[in-house]
């Protein structure tokens, strides 16, 4: 991990702190909700401490993305493991103690323990060694998050929400700095090869398909996550992302459609139990698979890339933070 921020830092310093400058982030800002990428290492780069560094809380509340749910039936319901610490680069990293309380403040049927949906989703484990470099000492409860309409997203996360509320209060827990929420995602994934013999090439498979791709990205992102958050902008993210026939079908292929506007929803519901003040979203940087130089990792123990990175086959990533 030191080697890969190193080499992170050698390669791209200049477009991080670019970025950061023209964004009016400071190295002080703290997020209270963020959302961030999950791919390799090798592709995804400086967009994750591009957000990931100004995650300063001690417990960070994790929603991923439930990639498998299907082939395990599972959907409607929020995913928690039983595990009490995951492995990290700089030793175990603990689950918070507040994830008993939250599941035992939940309503019955809203929730299912599956150490095995867990075990299998790399959505939350990317995100850790990065967590953890800035922060030994950090601790996450993770929650995935299978598919579910709009409504029932909604339905959730009220009483989650109001879990946390509570756990805040009774602890005297500051938001942004001992407890911050993040939901991971890769944008859109596109192409016309590779993808289990689907099309996601929805422009075409070229130059001119991918700068449309591009375009269509950066409208979905202006619409639903610059500026003031409100339930609106994020209902609109599921009606650019989620089929309008079947919720469980992709409209445009993000794979975070269910596990960025839950977050959402309990940021905003959380913002709004609290009396905080508004979130304020600021899109922080866009890259793809495609469009910028790889970070060397290849001769890293384990590491390398899982899938090819082309115009027909390519992917986005998208890093957020919400003060």
């Amino acid at each position: 991990m030191d080697v890969l921020m190193q080499r992170i830092d050698r390669q791209d310093a200049a477009t991080l702190e670019r970025l950061l400058r023209d964004k009016g982030i400071s190295a002080n800002d703290s997020w209270r909700m963020a959302i961030a990428p999950h791919d390799d290492y090798a592709y995804v780069g400086y967009l994750y401490p591009l957000v990931l560094a100004n995650i300063k809380a001690g417990t960070v509340i994790v929603f991923g993305v439930a990639h498998k749910a299907r082939q395990l039936d599972i959907e409607d319901q929020l995913i928690f493991d039983s595990f009490t610490h995951w492995r990290g680069p700089y030793g175990d990293i603990a689950i918070a103690p507040l994830r008993e309380r939250i599941m035992s403040s939940l309503p019955e049927g809203s929730y299912q323990v599956s150490d095995e949906m867990h075990g299998i989703e790399h959505s939350v484990e990317a995100k850790l060694p990065f967590l953890q470099y800035y922060d030994r000492a950090v601790q996450f409860v993770p929650i995935l998050v299978p598919s579910m309409s709009y409504a029932r997203m909604t339905e959730l996360a009220v009483p989650l929400a109001q879990a946390i509320a509570a756990i805040m209060i009774d602890g005297r827990l500051e938001w942004g700095q001992d407890i911050a929420l993040l939901a991971s995602t890769d944008a859109v994934h596109y192409g016309d090869e590779g993808w289990g013999g689907r099309d996601f090439a929805f422009y075409g498979a070229d130059a001119e398909g991918y700068e449309k791709a591009l375009q269509h990205e950066q409208e979905i992102m202006g619409d639903c996550f610059d500026g003031d958050l409100q339930p609106d902008k994020i209902e609109r993210f599921t009606r650019y992302t989620l089929a309008d026939h079947d919720h469980r079908e992709y409209k445009w292929t993000w794979c975070g459609r269910y596990s960025v506007p839950f977050g959402l929803l309990v940021a905003w519901h959380l913002q709004q139990l609290r009396r905080a003040r508004p979130l304020t979203g600021t899109i922080l940087g866009y890259a793809t698979s495609v469009d910028h130089a790889r970070v060397k990792v290849d001769d890293l123990d384990g590491m390398g890339v899982t899938a090819p990175a082309t115009l027909h086959h390519w992917v986005g990533y998208a890093s957020v933070g919400f003060l």
